[in-house]
């Protein structure tokens, strides 16, 4: 990611968000200034083969254009 730009950001350095969906994973989030508006439920893929992780990413894609569409 780093080569494409991609960096860590400090919560201070994002623009005020909209819509907040929190993933699950079972992973704690940091509080971003305001509450979650979702909370996605994904399985967590980290230990897991690239095929988990395709699969969740292509979930994340689906609930995202579902999101867009309902706006």
């Amino acid at each position: 990611m780093e080569t494409n730009g991609q960096y860590s950001k400090l919560i201070t350095d994002i623009p005020d968000v909209d819509i907040a969906i929190s993933m699950g994973c079972n992973v704690g989030c940091p509080f971003i200034g305001r509450p979650f508006d979702d909370n996605w439920g994904l399985d967590d893929p980290t230990g897991k083969d690239d095929v988990d992780f395709i699969k969740v990413i292509r979930e994340i894609e689906e609930r995202i254009i579902k999101l867009k569409n309902s706006l």
